[in-house]
């Protein structure tokens, strides 16, 4: 299987919510519903506006398999406001997502890779991203196993988080 990773853009809203609408699915089928629920993000409507800000104030990436689109992750220079900022410049990651039907594949972490490349090419050292710590904490691994390391455990109402970061 090939890889490529290209820009996204606002035309590829609808593919991501998709990705999106498979790890929910994914999540709910393995009784982890926790991160993002039961209902798919492609039915509220401020995922999507949240995708469409991320992307005007940074970037979008689309990892592809064989020239399909399989997941994605929106890079920007600042963490949601439920983070606090820090003193030096950065990159953060929002919504890394893939498509279940290509799991195992490595998609998630070439276009992980992509951001610290994105983020080195920029002059910027700092790399962060927060996600779901809840359940038995595979995400935070999988963040672990790609080079981040847990900076802070944070409560977003009764969700629980991890700040991550790496040095790039």
């Amino acid at each position: 299987m090939e890889i490529t990773i290209r820009e996204g853009g606002p035309d590829d809203i609808p593919v991501i919510l998709g990705m999106l609408d498979s790890g929910v699915e994914w999540l709910v089928a393995q009784g982890r519903t926790g991160q993002w629920g039961t209902k798919p993000l492609s039915e509220n409507p401020k995922v999507a506006e949240s995708l469409a800000g991320y992307m005007d104030g940074g970037s979008a990436f689309i990892a592809e398999a064989d020239g399909v689109p399989a997941a994605s992750l929106t890079l920007t220079d600042a963490p949601g406001s439920y983070i606090p900022p820090v003193d030096e410049p950065e990159r953060y990651i929002h919504w890394l997502a893939s498509d279940r039907r290509f799991k195992g594949h490595g998609l998630g972490s070439a276009l992980l890779a992509h951001a610290a490349e994105e983020t080195r090419r920029a002059g910027v050292s700092l790399l962060r991203v927060d996600c779901y710590a809840g359940d038995d904490g595979r995400l935070v691994r999988y963040y672990e196993d790609n080079g981040f390391a847990r900076v802070e455990a944070f409560t977003v109402g009764e969700w629980p988080g991890q700040l991550l970061a790496r040095r790039v």
